[in-house]
C-alpha cells in the first residue's frame, strides 16, 4: 500500500495541511482547481455582496456540477468504449468467418485443380489412344485397299454373319 503523504496548500486564502495517498502534484492541482473556481467567482460583481456561507454553497454546487458533468462524460466514454468493443468483437467474428470461407474456397480450388489435372491426363490418354486407333485404322484401310491379292476390291463388305455383300 502506498504511504500517506502530507502537504500544505492554500485553499480559498487559508493554509491547510492535506493528507492523502495521491501524489503531491495531484493534491496541489486539486487545491488550485478550487482556488481558480473561487477566483472566477470573485470576478463576478454580485459575488462580493454574497455572504461567505452562500459563497461556499455556490462553490460546492459548482464543484458538484463539474463532478456530475465529468461523471456523465466518463459514462458516455465508457458506453462508447463498450460499443466499440462490441463492434470489434463483431468484426473479429466476421473476420474468422471470412477466413473459414477463404480456406474452404482454397480447398475447393485445390480440388478443382486436381480434378482438372486428372481430366487433362485422361484427355491425353484418350488422345493417345485415339491416335493409336487412327494409325491402326489407317493400316487396316491400307490392307483392305490392297486386298488379299492387292486388287483393292472395295466393293465387298462382310457383315456380322460372315457373308459377303456387294
Amino acid at each position: 500500500m502506498a504511504e500517506k503523504k502530507s502537504i500544505k496548500v492554500t485553499v480559498v486564502g487559508k493554509e491547510l495541511m492535506i493528507k492523502g495517498y495521491e501524489t503531491e502534484e495531484y493534491m496541489v492541482r486539486v487545491a488550485s482547481y478550487i482556488n481558480n473556481m473561487r477566483d472566477n467567482y470573485e470576478k463576478i460583481g454580485d459575488f462580493h455582496h454574497t455572504s461567505n456561507d452562500n459563497k461556499y454553497r455556490m462553490l460546492m454546487l459548482n464543484l458538484a456540477d463539474d463532478f456530475f458533468k465529468e461523471k456523465q462524460h466518463a459514462e458516455e466514454l465508457d458506453s462508447n468504449l463498450k460499443d466499440k468493443i462490441n463492434e470489434l468483437d463483431e468484426m473479429k467474428h466476421e473476420l474468422v468467418n471470412k477466413e473459414v470461407m477463404l480456406d474452404n474456397l482454397r480447398k475447393e480450388l485445390e480440388q478443382a485443380q486436381k480434378d482438372n489435372r486428372e481430366q487433362e491426363k485422361q484427355l491425353f490418354e484418350l488422345q493417345t489412344t485415339m491416335k493409336s486407333m487412327q494409325k491402326e485404322l489407317d493400316r487396316y484401310e491400307e490392307a483392305a485397299a490392297s486386298g488379299p491379292n492387292g486388287s483393292g476390291d472395295h466393293g465387298k463388305v462382310i457383315d456380322m454373319k460372315g457373308k459377303t455383300r456387294h
